[in-house]
């Protein structure tokens, strides 16, 4: 266990070497969480003025109801694109760093939009996914267990997706068809996904928001200011948005250097071979 914490930590820092020398690929995740955030407004509040919200939890199966998942496949498939859309232009822009270029915002968004009949299928492909597996979530305790197995065997498949439509130029649905291929003949027929980036950056937020509450109750109960409640809150919720952030960038730069070891591409200044490989484990 302690060897694969040890192996996502030396990811994190691969990718940070990355992040440092094209600061700007921040942006992105940047981009696209204010595009998440207008599409759930923009979605959630119709769906509340008019009911659907109720609706979609309603015990009996009508019209109303399946307005309701229309409305939810509507937002998923929006919400996908948007969010694929920019996880295309950072993977593109990861991608042209790790094989020595210097790429810019305009490189990755270009890249994107090079790409954006894919993105939108794949979108399509992922919204569908999404809505089968709430539906299957809904369906008691067995179909949240099988929602759950489900939705990590798609994540696992769908790892490499969005570098191989970056980079082979194919259709979504062979996009997701190489992705599991390449980690199939990479790592074997039977593989499990290791420890990795996102596990050092939920302890990360775990220790913050731990930390960031411990501060406000201690100022709560020692100073009883307003000002300086409100300013830790502030601080601290900053910290967390940032971690986010960074969590989204460097997963993305992972996901160039996962797929440039699966295409058998040679080594790049930032990951061995060695430590990519680490990435996914024999079941």
């Amino acid at each position: 266990m302690f060897t694969r914490i040890s192996n996502s930590w030396q990811l994190v820092r691969a990718s940070w070497t990355v992040l440092r020398a094209d600061k700007e690929l921040v942006i992105f995740p940047i981009v696209s969480g204010i595009a998440a955030i207008i599409v759930l407004i923009t979605f959630a509040v119709p769906m509340f003025l008019t009911g659907l919200f109720d609706a979609m939890f309603a015990g009996e199966f009508g019209p109303a109801r399946l307005a309701s998942y229309a409305m939810v496949f509507l937002f998923y498939l929006v919400q996908y694109f948007v969010i694929l859309f920019a996880n295309t232009a950072l993977v593109g822009a990861a991608m042209i760093r790790l094989e020595g270029g210097d790429p810019t915002v305009s490189d990755g968004f270009r890249i994107a939009w090079e790409h954006v009949g894919a993105v939108f299928g794949y979108a399509m492909i992922s919204a569908t996914v999404g809505l089968i597996l709430r539906w299957l979530s809904e369906r008691g305790a067995l179909g949240r267990i099988a929602s759950s197995l489900i939705g990590m065997a798609w994540n696992l498949a769908t790892f490499l997706v969005i570098p191989v439509l970056v980079v082979e130029n194919v259709g979504p649905v062979e996009g997701v068809k190489r992705s599991g291929r390449m980690l199939k003949d990479t790592w074997g027929e039977q593989i499990a996904g290791n420890f990795s980036i996102g596990l050092i950056f939920f302890l990360l937020i775990m220790i913050t928001i731990i930390a960031g509450a411990f501060v406000t109750i201690a100022l709560a109960s020692l100073t009883q200011s307003i000002v300086l409640i409100a300013l830790s809150i502030i601080v601290f919720v900053a910290a967390v948005v940032i971690l986010i952030l960074l969590n989204s960038t460097l997963s993305g730069i992972y996901s160039a250097a996962v797929y440039r070891f699966a295409a058998g591409k040679e080594s790049d200044a930032f990951f061995s071979q060695d430590l990519v490989k680490s990435a996914f484990r024999p079941k």
